[in-house]
């Protein structure tokens, strides 16, 4: 590509609707300086979204391990997640781009679409051992950018005194059906039914996707009966009193809360809550979110990709790659996953997580059934549709539509 198509192409993703914000993860703000070193310099730059990891921290020191094994030093800035995209957007224009860049796979695609990163294909990166559907979160036509460093998603807790009081063997929860049986048990022994999070930011989006796709529905046709079956299933629980109306207005962290009061018997959340699952005392459980007819439906994956983005030198890869893949190796990952309450991207290192954990289990089988919000190839279309669910599922919550009308007007929108 030459460099004036390029810019145009930069220019042009700097102004899409590039906050696809992060929703699944537990990291703090911060900030960081930005700046690359020249090839010949023996250093090499590397941005995250890490900046509650200072210097001493576990993953600066793999940085520096990397780094030696590579022969070069390393420069680490972390950004607040919500930054990092357009700060590399604007290195990009610049000519300044990090060496390796590890940023929130929703990202990945609009950064693809800009010509910042380079392909599997470019930079020699292998993805061979990495789960094909946490890959795909960072593919756009056809193309692989960059290696999941681990995943986060969504599942049900649920609290195992609760169910105890109402009646409800777990088990016996399966399917949609199933769940809301479930929620009115719990209801008739005066605890509550189901939290979580339906606010009108992506988040929203985020929490109602495994409801969506668990009924069938795809991205690309919004009013489909499937998803109004969704809709109708989350108004439905409001309607009975089985949910809270405070969804429409809680964020993962407050649905949280409701739930660690302990009097929920279900709540929708994430990996990254299981520190606070322990800290709270709970006698919990968690159960991948079930599909409308069973089976476990496919949450959203969190996590982020570790890419390489262009450079203008173009003898700087095999060691951005040597990076990367010492980041990503199996010898690697299992550390750095445990510290991010990540599950890893492969197999291998998925079973000696559970091994030590076995806690863990239910989540390596909702992330083997997890979906990137931008595969299917929705790449950049994915913000604008995702703005459009949000609104349709606030609209349908507080009773300003039906969700079908709700709906309609989101496809039409997202049209």
């Amino acid at each position: 590509m030459n460099s004036s198509a390029r810019q145009r192409r930069l220019t042009a993703a700097a102004l899409t609707a590039l906050a696809v914000t992060v929703t699944a993860s537990a990291c703090s703000s911060g900030s960081g300086s930005t700046g690359t070193e020249s090839a010949g310099s023996g250093t090499y730059t590397v941005w995250d979204p890490y900046p509650q990891f200072d210097k001493t921290s576990a993953w600066a020191k793999l940085l520096d391990r990397c780094g030696t094994k590579a022969g070069v030093k390393i420069k680490r800035t972390a950004f607040d997640t919500s930054d990092l995209g357009n700060k590399t957007l604007l290195a990009a224009q610049q000519g300044n781009s990090p060496d390796v860049l590890v940023v929130d796979n929703p990202v990945v695609s609009t950064l693809a679409e800009a010509g910042v990163l380079t392909t599997t294909d470019d930079n020699k990166l292998d993805t061979s051992k990495v789960d094909p559907n946490l890959l795909a979160a960072g593919q756009s036509r056809g193309k692989t950018y960059g290696t999941p460093i681990g995943a986060n998603t969504l599942a049900l807790y649920y609290n195992k005194k609760v169910l105890k009081q109402a009646g409800v063997d777990i088990a016996s929860v399966k399917d949609w059906k199933s769940l809301t049986a479930a929620l009115q048990k719990a209801k008739k022994a005066g605890k509550k039914g189901i939290t979580f999070s339906a606010i009108g930011t992506e988040e929203g989006s985020f929490q109602f996707l495994p409801w969506f796709w668990g009924a069938g529905a795809e991205l690309t046709e919004l009013d489909s009966a499937q998803a109004v079956s969704a809709l109708s299933l989350w108004k439905d629980w409001l309607k009975n009193g089985y949910a809270p109306d405070s969804v429409l207005n809680n964020t993962q962290t407050t649905s949280w809360q409701e739930f660690a009061s302990g009097d929920y018997a279900f709540a929708e959340n994430g990996t990254w809550q299981l520190a606070n699952a322990e800290k709270a005392g709970l006698d919990y459980g968690v159960l991948p979110v079930p599909g409308t007819g069973g089976g476990s439906a496919a949450a959203p994956t969190g996590g982020e990709f570790v890419t390489i983005p262009a450079q203008k030198d173009t003898a700087r890869y095999s060691t951005s790659q040597k990076l990367t893949a010492c980041l990503t190796s199996t010898a690697n990952l299992y550390d750095t996953d445990t510290t991010l309450s990540y599950v890893a991207p492969t197999g291998e290192v998925q079973d000696k997580q559970v091994a030590a954990k076995p806690e863990l289990k239910p989540w390596v089988e909702a992330v083997k059934a997890a979906k990137g919000r931008t595969s299917d190839d929705l790449g950049t279309k994915y913000p604008k549709i995702s703005e459009q669910l949000w609104k349709a599922v606030q609209s349908a919550l507080s009773g300003a539509k039906s969700p079908k009308d709700a709906l309609t007007s989101a496809q039409a929108a997202a049209e």
